[in-house]
């Protein structure tokens, strides 16, 4: 394979590129990562069974689009496509550090910047894309309530039920986060999708995001995760809030929001997953 991909990168940087390194990187549970170099040249691979193309194909399209939005750093895509028996998602390396206070601090106002982009009506994205490993459906909803409560909460229990995890009826707890958001139809916003701290960085090129399951949607729903696993720093919500100040009732939302990806660990992962969102629905009342 790695024989392959050198070709590959060759054709695509005009010259020719030779693996004189190969370092295994800590990518976390569903790809394995790689640094690879020729000794001048330097990128990221990422690599998953052929099967998962669509994955990186999906990914490479939130990068797209956030690169177009331009309002932070995002890994450039170099190559996407299949090499032997493997899919292959390869990106211009940068080595990344923590984000400290003021990296944190402008991390939040570009964010806000991001969110303020665009001028799209409907919620959802052009094509269906993953967060983590879970199929992260995008339809387009003019409604935000039903876009969120079907195409998100829904979904996710539908799929655990089929797992045999079972939360509660599903039409009824469906209803109910529907109801509870109905009224609530926020600006669509270009979103992150699935922004906690383990996929941002601070480069030399200023603070940057990856991994993304973008879409258009509540902007609400970016920043109440970054106070799931592992808050932000301070100085994050005090960037965001001074470009765009978030509503007074966001509280309100936030558990409803953190909701789907709690579902969502619960569903790859299992454990105390499952108990967390059997506590959080109990705590909202929705079952």
């Amino acid at each position: 394979m790695w024989q392959s991909l050198s070709l590959q990168l060759s054709d695509i940087i005009g010259q020719s590129f030779t693996i004189v390194e190969k370092t295994p990187v800590d990518g976390g549970d569903i790809n394995e990562c790689y640094t690879i170099t020729d000794g001048t040249n330097r990128f990221f691979v990422k690599v998953n069974d052929r099967a998962n193309l669509s994955v990186f194909e999906s990914e490479a399209e939130s990068l797209r689009h956030l690169a177009i939005c331009g309002e932070i750093n995002v890994p450039k895509v170099v190559f996407i496509g299949a090499v032997k028996d493997h899919a292959v998602l390869v990106l211009n390396f940068l080595a990344l550090k923590h984000l400290d206070t003021d990296s944190a601090y402008q991390l939040g106002r570009q964010l806000a910047q991001q969110h303020q982009w665009g001028e799209q009506l409907e919620y959802g994205f052009d094509i269906d894309n993953y967060v983590g490993t879970t199929v992260q459906p995008n339809n387009w909803h003019r409604k935000w309530n039903v876009f969120f409560s079907e195409q998100r909460i829904s979904w996710q229990l539908q799929l655990a039920a089929e797992r045999g995890i079972h939360f509660g009826n599903v039409d009824s707890i469906t209803g109910r986060i529907k109801e509870r958001l109905s009224g609530h139809q926020p600006k669509p916003c270009l979103l992150h999708g699935d922004l906690w701290l383990g996929n941002t960085g601070l480069s030399v090129l200023g603070p940057i995001f990856f991994d993304p399951a973008s879409y258009w949607g509540d902007r609400e729903t970016d920043v109440a995760m970054t106070e799931l696993f592992g808050r932000f720093p301070d100085s994050f919500y005090t960037g965001y809030n001074e470009v765009w100040p978030l509503e007074h009732d966001y509280a309100e939302r936030k558990e409803i929001y953190n909701l789907y990806h709690i579902l969502n660990h619960a569903l790859i992962f299992g454990g105390q997953y499952i108990s967390d969102a059997e506590d959080i629905l109990d705590a909202l009342g929705l079952n």
